[in-house]
């Protein structure tokens, strides 16, 4: 503490020459202050109005690269190029629902990559989860791995120490995609450059990818963090990622490395300062001795089934999905991905295949049927009319989202409230999850980890007549459709498209989920929308939407009345 202004031992503090003293250089301190603020208010303003086209660090050079190009020289490589001639061609897939085993499978597959290790997510956290990725990354590396990290900024300065530090890791490289100028932690200032630059900022890349040695890959809705692999009290992101083996991996790889060398990934020494990255390097090495935090984190899971220590110790998952002990489903595949410049598209003419697009196309080909599972249903005018179409051929739709009790994000569930009615006088069947589930055998799975906390669905699923499958990062809403970047695989498997649709079958269960209707109005009015349940073997039927509390449900309200549909 500064002992500038303290008055000399032994001395007066109330005399007349020190108060003189102390009020001086309080008017100092004043003035200096003042002028600080001044300067920093107008830097920051010439900071923030400077409205650009493209992110800082865009000017900086960069080298590219990309994905390993001969990847039948790892051990996964030749593996599944054996399999994959055995299967004509074609690519293995397992859906993970479980999120404990979507965690184990990531640390495993790090643990296993040999030449290269490739990751894109929209958020990666510093909690104990990501922690532990970053450990086996810097393992990975240690061992000659070359590390490609690209991640959104949307989430990443606040406490992004632990992951940047990386970069101090020759073997480790890592981009941030179309970053905020403003690099501290300070969220008011983030949020007022979001508003003065919002027509750049407000792209984001909200792809999921995880891809090793260019033979191996994870794709899905789920992020880095513990929500989304169930392994802390609190809210449970049921999600799905689907396992990938064989040549689909040269297409995914192709993604990234697309995004990788686009204009908008800035390499991170570009954007924070790198002076402390020795030191942080060091508290990565540390925290990498302490291999029990693994083990401590899976063991306060609760589960009767599954011993998840003992899947630990013998490298499950994904050793049983290597070996064949856990089946792999052979099939055709195709690779849909937005361009990372999808939101200049129709500003200049270029023509790029849109993850949208492929999503109606494919539920245009539809004879029967389309499951859509969504965390945020905003379908706007485009997925309106892809709906009302499918009903007009006679094709069944049925949609499951979350409940007002089960969102995580209020905005997002105060503009679908509006396309509710709509759809359901389009004569599509419509679900929304509950926050607490009786039993799970869908997203999530085990019924004692759903329980283990509030549970919110966060899968992202599209299923097409029970032959065909889309898994990715894309919700069924309009930043999704047009503000995003987003990726997914279509797989041709009736098997897996069954086994997804049986986990829809489970989660639209009265006592896991209610389900929506119109009540008609006997003097000829607006129908009255009513949401059905099962609770204690008995048929609930509200006619006020479910919610955690009444404030909860007045916030939604007042939500839905702001125009915000196309931010959301």
């Amino acid at each position: 503490m500064s002992t500038l202004n303290a008055p000399p031992p032994g001395s007066c503090p109330t005399s007349n020459r020190h108060l003189t003293a102390r009020f001086a250089a309080l008017s100092s301190i004043r003035d200096v202050a003042s002028q600080a603020c001044v300067w920093l208010s107008l830097g920051m303003l010439a900071l923030l109005t400077a409205c650009t086209t493209l992110p800082p660090g865009a000017d900086a050079p960069r080298i590219e690269s990309y994905a390993l190009a001969h990847p039948e020289q790892t051990r996964l490589g030749r593996h599944f190029e054996a399999a994959a001639a055995e299967h004509r061609g074609r690519s293995g897939f397992r859906i993970i629902a479980n999120g404990i085993d979507g965690f184990l499978v990531r640390m495993q597959m790090i643990d296993a990559a040999e030449r290269t290790i490739d990751l894109q997510y929209f958020i990666f956290r510093g909690d104990q989860t990501g922690w532990l990725l970053t450990q086996a990354v810097l393992r990975a590396a240690d061992r000659g791995v070359r590390v490609r990290i690209l991640v959104d900024d949307v989430e990443t300065p606040p406490g992004d120490e632990r992951l940047t530090a990386l970069q101090a890791h020759p073997a480790v490289q890592i981009r941030i995609f179309n970053p905020f100028a403003y690099r501290g932690s300070f969220l008011w200032v983030r949020a007022l450059e979001f508003l003065l630059n919002a027509n750049r900022l407000d792209y984001r890349m909200h792809n999921k990818l995880f891809v090793i040695d260019n033979t191996v890959a994870l794709l899905g809705g789920r992020n880095i963090g513990n929500e989304y692999f169930q392994v802390v009290p609190g809210t449970q992101f049921a999600d799905e990622d689907v396992f990938v083996a064989g040549p689909i991996s040269h297409q995914l790889s192709a993604t990234f490395d697309e995004y990788w060398n686009s204009d908008l990934s800035i390499p991170v020494e570009v954007l924070n300062d790198t002076s402390r990255a020795p030191r942080e390097k060091r508290q990565v090495r540390e925290a990498h001795e302490e291999r029990q935090a693994l083990k401590d984190l899976v063991r306060q899971v609760p589960a009767k089934d599954t011993d998840y220590l003992a899947r630990v110790e013998n490298g499950e998952p994904l050793s049983g999905l290597i070996s064949g002990r856990i089946r792999l489903e052979w099939a055709q595949a195709q690779v849909i991905c937005d361009r990372p410049d999808k939101k200049d598209l129709d500003s200049d003419g270029r023509v790029g295949i849109l993850m949208q697009q492929g999503v109606f196309d494919t539920a245009a080909a539809a004879m029967s049927e389309v499951l859509i599972v969504t965390p945020y249903l905003i379908p706007g005018d485009e997925g309106m009319r892809m709906i009302e179409r499918l009903r007009a051929r006679g094709i069944r739709v049925r949609i499951l989202t979350n409940s007002l009790e089960s969102s995580n994000v209020l905005v997002a569930h105060s503009g679908y409230m509006s396309y509710r009615t709509p759809l359901l006088q389009l004569g599509a069947e419509l679900y929304e999850s509950r926050s607490l589930l009786a039993k799970a055998r869908g997203s999530g799975q085990a019924p004692e980890i759903s329980r283990f906390g509030s549970y919110s669905l966060h899968t992202k699923l599209f299923v097409f007549d029970r032959r065909k499958m889309l898994i990715g990062s894309m919700n069924f809403d309009q930043r999704s459709m047009y503000l995003n970047t987003e990726i997914g695989i279509l797989i041709h498997s009736p098997a897996l498209a069954i086994e997804a649709a049986r986990r829809f079958e489970a989660m639209v269960q009265p006592v896991n989920s209610y389900r929506l209707a119109l009540r008609p109005d006997p003097n000829g009015g607006e129908p009255q929308l009513i949401w059905l349940t099962q609770e204690g073997g008995r048929t609930m039927v509200y006619d006020t939407e479910p919610a955690r509390s009444d404030a909860q449900r007045a916030k939604a309200q007042a939500l839905s009345l702001l125009p915000l549909d196309d931010e959301l």
